[in-house]
């Protein structure tokens, strides 16, 4: 039962989320009768979350972005004991730079299939890729293609794994290939005044191209203009200020031997008051010396 459950797992979960639930349903009915038990565990597959959907639909439809990911994850986590702050830095720069790009990657293949990635989504698919960077286990649950919600993880773990697939004992398990859709069969109405009609509407392109161009023009020689004054203050700017550093330089110098100064007609007051004051106590014992006559 189990690997017949998977390979019916494997086509639910690589449907558009708003085809889930009735081919779920399909299934159950088609089993119900020949094999109950496998009826009802395909009853109880769950729905998934809509970045759940998007993110089983991009294990499938292109693996390699997928594997870039994990692999990237795997080499970070490995790296991240020995290397200093500004390297880990520049490689969490790095793994944001590789989960956006992964994460434009699959809104564009949701869209091919009729899937809307609404911002909200798209956010929690980043950090379902995030999580699979930094925790192993995210990583082979994301890898199943059987996710039922977004991931999330601190390092730590992730917090219930049989929470977020739809069969937890498929850890080994790689799920089938998508081939993109088939672009619609369109039919071509001959239209005897197409050419005119096509030559009417490149010409509005071209003057409406034109005017842009020109107010593209007078916008960069605004701009040119602005950086051209902004230059020649940054100059005087520049210049002002190593004047001023120059003043500055020189008053320094000449507080320095002001202050030298200060402290030798300090130390020369000093002996002033001594001497004057040793001249005094002469003066008085003279005075004495010659009331005593």
């Amino acid at each position: 039962m189990t690997d017949s459950l998977l390979r019916i797992a494997d086509r639910l979960y690589g449907l558009p989320v708003a085809e889930f639930t009735a081919a779920r349903d399909a299934a159950v009915k088609e089993h119900r009768g020949t094999d109950r038990e496998l009826a009802e565990a395909i009853r109880g597959l769950r729905k998934p979350t809509a970045p759940a959907a998007v993110l089983n639909l991009l294990v499938r439809r292109d693996p390699a972005q997928v594997d870039q990911v994990l692999a990237v994850g795997e080499a970070l986590r490995e790296a991240q004991e020995t290397l200093s702050g500004a390297d880990l830095r520049a490689l969490t720069k790095q793994r944001r730079q590789l989960t956006a790009a992964v994460t434009a990657r699959a809104r564009a293949l949701a869209g091919e299939h009729g899937q809307r990635v609404s911002d909200a989504v798209a956010e929690q698919v980043e950090a379902t890729l995030t999580a699979a960077m930094i925790d192993a286990q995210a990583a082979i649950a994301l890898r199943t293609g059987l996710l039922l919600t977004a991931l999330s993880s601190t390092g730590l773990g992730v917090s219930d794994l049989t929470a977020s697939v739809a069969i937890p004992d498929a850890v080994d398990f790689a799920p089938s290939p998508i081939e993109p859709p088939a672009p619609p069969q369109l039919r071509v109405v001959p239209d005897p005044d197409a050419v005119a009609k096509r030559r009417v509407a490149v010409e509005a392109a071209v003057a409406e191209a034109a005017e842009t161009l020109a107010e593209a023009r007078s916008a960069l020689a605004d701009v040119e203009d602005e950086v051209a004054t902004l230059e020649a203050r940054s100059l005087q700017l520049q210049a002002e200020i190593d004047e001023l550093r120059r003043q500055l330089s020189e008053h320094e110098s000449e507080q320095d031997q002001t202050d030298a100064d200060l402290d030798d007609a300090r130390e020369q007051v000093r002996t002033a008051r001594a001497e004057v004051s040793a001249a005094d106590s002469a003066h008085q014992r003279a005075v004495r010396q010659l009331d005593d006559l």
